[in-house]
């Protein structure tokens, strides 16, 4: 078995879901996105990340969400991954034998959800993934708010035990983790939150999936690109970044009660790239329109070299 394309790195965006005023996925709209992320620049794009409200879509809307993704990335060229993520590890099995057909650049899964796996759990999971995978790389979608976190160590034993694993998504940390990274993960590709590309990248970051491609494709691309060229000017950025995130986008969890998903289509609509509004799939609830305009005039004199890219 051959696994192609086993280091994924740099800027991927996710495609957010468009959501209809009548609370309907307005596939027309997700085409047009999917279109602008492939001419952006990006490294690559993936499906069905929590912007993309994976965990909120019928079997028929999955199916849907991937052809399409995979047809416009296809003709565009462009690397993708397909997010196969669902609170049930049968289902996700069963959507990456699927993708044999499909032939992504990665499939992204989370660890089973409802109940914390045990050890042995776990390995029979890992071992049940790479059986079904084929030729397909595997990425870890491990963020802050799953109910197992894994520890680098952890990741590097599951790693041994699958062979397809290439890549994870993770919190980051400090110099500590990312010398543990370095010792532990080598050869592996490790992606960190967008707005600590700067810190990360000179430590062993190998790229983001990337929250800050949800406000600005370009402005994600520039950001990563001064990391390596400019990391003084990166890491102003950065600052200037995770201050109006702190300002505008994260108290709204608190006040308003919006998930991370709601979050992300907040920023792609303060950033207004593409047909993205900031309405999620229903139960959920959306950054409220007033919250946006005012984000979106303290964006542009914030953010000017992302506002007018």
């Amino acid at each position: 078995m051959e696994v192609t394309n086993t280091k994924p790195q740099g800027i991927w965006g996710t495609v957010l879901l468009p959501v209809g005023k009548n609370g309907e996925i307005d596939f027309g709209a997700l085409i047009e996105e999917v279109d602008l992320l492939c001419e952006s620049g990006l490294d690559g794009i993936y499906s069905n990340g929590t912007a993309g409200e994976f965990h909120n879509q019928t079997d028929a809307e999955y199916e849907r969400i991937t052809a399409i993704v995979a047809d416009r990335a296809r003709r565009s060229g462009l690397p993708f991954q397909i997010g196969i993520s669902s609170s049930n590890p049968r289902v996700m099995r069963a959507r990456l034998e699927r993708l044999a057909d499909i032939r992504p650049d990665g499939a992204q899964f989370i660890l089973p959800d409802w109940w914390p796996a045990s050890e042995p759990e776990l390995h029979r999971f890992g071992e049940g993934m790479q059986e079904s995978a084929g030729n397909t790389p595997l990425i870890l979608y491990n963020p802050p708010h799953a109910k197992q976190r894994l520890t680098l160590a952890e990741i590097a034993a599951m790693r041994s035990a699958m062979p397809n694993l290439v890549g994870a998504k993770l919190p980051g940390g400090g110099d500590d983790w990312y010398a543990q990274r370095r010792t532990l993960l080598a050869g592996f590709s490790v992606f960190v939150p967008g707005h600590t590309a700067a810190f990360g990248r000179p430590r062993g970051a190998d790229g983001a999936y990337s929250n800050v491609a949800c406000l600005s494709p370009a402005g994600a691309l520039l950001h990563w690109r001064l990391a390596k060229e400019d990391p003084w000017r990166a890491v102003e950025l950065e600052a200037r970044i995770v201050g109006f995130m702190q300002r505008w986008i994260v108290p709204l969890v608190k006040s308003h009660g919006l998930s991370n998903g709601a979050l992300d289509k907040m920023m792609a609509a303060v950033g207004g790239w593409g047909p993205v509004s900031e309405r999620l799939l229903w139960p959920h609830v959306s950054a409220p329109t007033e919250t946006i305009a005012a984000a979106r005039e303290a964006y542009h004199l914030m953010l000017p070299e992302f506002a007018n890219i």
